[in-house]
């Protein structure tokens, strides 16, 4: 009875857990846990319709996003087995027309991202194609000729084009579809009757419809045709056919032992394939997460403890990979502090100036720590920046997101989502800008609407000589001049470079924000 009763318990736990972030407002979706075959919490939140409000239920189906590059990567394993290819293949063994930059990738950097082959969803033209029906060759044409980011091999960058590519292959040494490929190998055989490649014109019984958070609240996603994402991100499934497919993989029932055993291996930053391999709180986790418009999801497996952890949102926002560690978590029987449950204390201002400074995480990656009056604040690269609240005079946490900061030896540890992350202290002050004087004529050159993706603009103004920028849903800002094209934003880490033709027309902007550089055609 006991027993039953700690279930009982962490159940209650668990519901608490993301009911936190469904009165936050920023989860929408399903969330399962499971330890073996047991299922210790199954529950949905929210609606799957909100127009016609249709509650979310177990059953609902999510799309995936980037949760298919796991199916991806078991199909090309599963045709090494066959005999088809081999990882270690170069990709023009398949394709004797790829371009020379490509005669060192193999198949191996397809499936860990480092092939150097650059993110096609990054390029100023993505926007523009993603509401339309395109052949996966097409999108293969959009970045074969690029050049490469590095070498093959030398790095690690996410990059959906080389999982696109990945699915380009399955097909031509299959001569049958992805989608049918998958049906046939995967989700049939494993009874994923509630999984497959989602279709913009298929009615899907059940499926829950996406959403984002826009300026005056909740609103529909943008359109994306689901050729796009192909092999890397457009599958859908439901929690309890994720639970299935962890079960069967990590069971043996879909890979031989040793091509299971090059599906979890990591080669750089912690990727094998199609899967993050990490060590937290000291439990092995094998996690990737998926993001597409209007749907977040999570899904991880804990392989000592042969824990399920799934959470699936059609509400885009961080709030799964915030959830899904916390479950497992508790599930674990650890102590889990949600932010509502933190308390406060009154730390000396004095103590308080001895974090004031630049913290580096990695090059481009920097935490700067304020100190106005007798509150801290923290503001990561292209983030805003916030309070921090202490609960020790070393230990933060901010009110903003599920997020805490330790202060320890020259450094500090930033612990969210279940990762801790350590940064060097690199300055005792924080690194500022030196901003200049532009003549008015020249700053309203720029002023117009720059389009980062459909539904999303960026708008600059010239209001009394002073260059404002609005992002959609966002409140404007002022913007300021390092050159007469160069400007940044002192409220986020945050820069603009306006982009000229050869006749010095503005045609474009690159926006540099947390490391990613994103460019914004003028519309």
């Amino acid at each position: 009875m006991r027993f039953l009763a700690c279930l009982a318990q962490d159940a209650a736990r668990m519901d608490q857990v993301v009911q936190s972030y469904v009165d936050s407002k920023q989860f929408m979706g399903a969330a399962l846990v499971a330890r073996g075959d047991r299922i210790l919490f199954n529950k949905a939140y929210g609606s799957a319709n909100l127009e016609w409000d249709i509650p979310n239920s177990p059953q609902s189906k999510f799309r995936l996003g980037s949760l298919t590059k796991q199916f991806t990567a078991a199909s090309i394993l599963l045709l090494e087995e066959r005999g088809k290819l081999k990882t270690g293949d170069p990709v023009k063994k398949y394709m004797p027309d790829a371009p020379a930059a490509w005669d060192q990738i193999t198949i191996f950097h397809l499936l860990t991202h480092t092939s150097g082959i650059p993110n096609f969803t990054n390029f100023p033209e993505y926007p523009k194609m993603q509401p339309f029906q395109t052949p996966v060759k097409d999108i293969v044409a959009l970045f074969r000729d690029r050049p490469l980011d590095f070498a093959p091999g030398e790095k690690w960058n996410y990059s959906n084009s080389g999982y696109i590519l990945l699915g380009y292959l399955i097909e031509k040494i299959t001569g049958e579809s992805y989608e049918k490929f998958l049906r046939e190998n995967i989700f049939t055989p494993l009874g994923m009757k509630d999984s497959g490649y989602d279709s913009n014109s298929a009615i899907i019984a059940h499926r829950a419809s996406g959403y984002t958070k826009g300026a005056n609240g909740i609103e529909n996603a943008t359109f994306v045709h689901m050729s796009i994402p192909h092999a890397a991100g457009a599958l859908y499934s439901t929690t309890g056919d994720l639970l299935r497919w962890e079960q069967a993989l990590f069971g043996g029932k879909v890979l031989s032992p040793a091509s299971f055993q090059k599906m979890i291996t990591p080669f750089k930053d912690d990727y094998a394939f199609g899967l993050m391999v990490r060590t937290v709180n000291g439990h092995k986790v094998i996690v990737h997460n998926g993001g597409i418009d209007g749907f977040n999801t999570h899904l991880e497996y804990l392989p000592d403890d042969k824990l399920t952890v799934v959470v699936v949102a059609n509400l885009n926002g961080a709030a799964p990979d915030q959830i899904g560690p916390k479950l497992a978590s508790v599930a674990l029987g650890e102590n889990v502090k949600l932010t509502s449950e933190r308390k406060e204390i009154t730390v000396p201002a004095g103590t308080l100036a001895k974090y004031v400074g630049t913290y580096q995480f990695r090059p481009g990656l920097h935490m700067m720590i304020t100190l106005s009056g007798n509150q801290l604040y923290g503001q990561l690269s292209g983030q805003g920046k916030n309070p921090i609240f202490p609960e020790s005079e070393t230990n933060f946490f901010l009110k903003v997101v599920d997020a805490q900061i330790e202060f320890a030896g020259n450094g500090l540890i930033l612990h969210q989502g279940g990762i801790d992350q350590k940064a060097e202290r690199i300055s005792d002050t924080v690194l500022e800008r030196k901003e200049i004087a532009v003549p008015a004529a020249i700053l309203e050159k720029y002023a117009g609407t720059y389009q980062l993706q459909p539904g999303f603009d960026i708008v600059m103004t010239v209001e009394n000589g002073q260059l404002m920028t609005q992002a959609t849903g966002q409140p404007k800002f002022p913007m300021f001049a390092e050159s007469e094209t160069k400007f940044f934003l002192k409220v986020v880490d945050a820069q603009v470079d306006f982009l000229k033709d050869d006749k010095g027309n503005v045609t474009g902007l690159t926006l540099h924000q947390a490391g990613r550089e994103m460019n914004a055609p003028r519309k």
